[in-house]
């Protein structure tokens, strides 16, 4: 079962806009304006994430809040004291061509792009204008049997031996400045 969506906070509503429909592709769906139980007001907008062979799709929701709200840092990792990497958002890359075309569509919107394969997947990272780490996974492999039976032991082994280390790193430049708090 997928998700309907996921729903964060965001200081800068504009610059999010712009990222989640021109760096990452997706749709605008949807604006909901109402006032919240604390008795500010709050905007809070969709996007559809849907796949690029139109196979529909879950939706990411942002908060704007007005009102008697603490300022805060809407990073997820980062607002709570861990690296960038830790705690982030992960969408699916259908194919090889689609995964090339978000790398590329991210540097042409001036955002760095790391490249690394997981082995079983390869991933995209960049960071969104909230300072949360988005990624692009292309599966390049069927999970089987034996991936869950390591997952298994490691949740129960105190000191579980590592993995190998990933491979293929591979940083890529924007061809264009943009400005990420």
């Amino acid at each position: 079962m997928s998700f309907h969506h996921v729903a964060l906070a965001t200081n800068d509503l504009a610059a999010t806009h712009e990222f989640y429909t021109e760096a990452m592709g997706f749709t605008l769906v949807k604006a909901v304006v109402n006032p919240t139980p604390e008795g500010g007001w709050a905007k809070h907008v969709f996007y559809r994430t849907e796949d690029p062979s139109g196979g529909g799709g879950s939706m990411i929701a942002f908060w704007e809040l007005h009102g008697d709200y603490p300022e805060f840092d809407s990073a997820l990792s980062r607002a709570v004291g861990l690296p960038d990497w830790v705690n982030h958002l992960a969408f699916t890359a259908v194919d090889e061509q689609h995964f090339d075309a978000v790398i590329e569509r991210w540097l042409d919107h001036g955002h760095e792009a790391v490249e690394i394969d997981h082995g079983f997947c390869r991933s995209a990272y960049t960071n969104d204008p909230n300072g949360t780490l988005v990624e692009w996974c292309l599966d390049t492999r069927a999970l089987n049997d034996a991936d869950r039976s390591r997952a298994l032991e490691v949740i129960s082994d105190p000191d579980p031996t590592h993995d190998e280390p990933p491979r293929g790193f591979r940083a890529h430049e924007p061809r264009r400045e943009v400005s990420v708090p």
